[in-house]
């Protein structure tokens, strides 16, 4: 079945894990700007980080016939240094026309910190500012409750704001309900040691149903596994559910909710 991983970190995949994914059926991808593995020093080094996600991995996807999309931000590990943060913000700009640019993000809080926050908002306002799709990272573990409750309430202080065009990733059975209820596309991401597994994912689809709900890999420098949306593909199957019913999750849905960009085209 092909399939679209609406959020994984290719940046930190070695070039056979492109063709891996490909042989499992990946057509298209979009990959957040997030943690490189430790803190950037400098804005220019978050330049060099924008110019490989809009120039380099594209390339370095269509080597294997699938399409890379990517969004653009400081993450919220690095954003607790507002100074640095504020210098990132201001050149997205230069950056945000790109083709394959989806909108800002990741964005969102890690430790639930007032400058995580201050700088959460900033990037919402610039979003808001350019018309910009939104992808949100809500906390790990402990941390993740309080932090998505955190988001929404201050995504409402945006009542501007098109909530069919934000999602809020990283959703656990905790937190799920939140997010949909407020009108937000929900990503459920499954990890070998945290966040999610499939079979957890398809409670989930079973409890909520498949509106608005997206699942993902995040596949980045940590334990994690790139096919894992095939292992989501997998455990649908195994509970009896409909292809047309995985379909709807793995490659219809983050379709609807991509379309939504002014750059979004997907090839035929």
């Amino acid at each position: 079945m092909n399939y679209i991983d609406p959020h994984i970190h290719m940046v930190s995949r070695t070039t056979d894990d492109y063709e891996t994914l490909a042989k499992m059926g990946c057509v298209a991808m979009s990959e957040p700007a997030f943690w490189a593995g430790f803190d950037r020093g400098s804005v220019d080094g978050f330049r060099d980080y924008f110019r490989q996600l809009t120039e380099f991995e594209p390339k370095r996807a269509g080597w294997y016939g699938i399409q890379h999309f990517t969004w653009l931000c400081i993450n919220a590990k690095e954003a607790e240094n507002v100074s640095l943060s504020r210098q990132v913000i201001a050149m997205i700009p230069e950056f945000i026309e790109r083709p394959g640019v989806l909108g800002i993000g990741e964005i969102g809080l890690n430790k639930n910190t007032r400058n995580e926050s201050i700088v959460f908002l900033e990037h919402v306002q610039l979003a808001e500012k350019l018309g910009e799709q939104i992808l949100i990272h809500t906390p790990h573990l402990e941390d993740k409750y309080q932090g998505t409750r955190m988001i929404l309430d201050m995504l409402n202080d945006f009542p501007k704001l098109s909530h069919s065009r934000v999602l809020v990733d990283h959703v656990e059975e905790h937190t799920i309900r939140h997010v949909l209820d407020a009108g937000f596309w929900a990503g459920m991401t499954l990890y070998p040691v945290s966040k999610c597994t499939p079979q957890r994912a398809v409670d989930m689809v079973e409890l909520f149903g498949p509106e608005r709900l997206l699942v993902n890999s995040a596949g980045d420098w940590g334990p994690s596994k790139p096919t894992a949306v095939p292992d989501f593909i997998l455990a649908m199957r195994k509970r009896g559910h409909s292809e047309g019913a995985i379909r709807k999750i793995v490659y219809d849905n983050p379709l609807a909710f991509f379309k939504q960009s002014k750059r979004f085209t997907m090839a035929a």
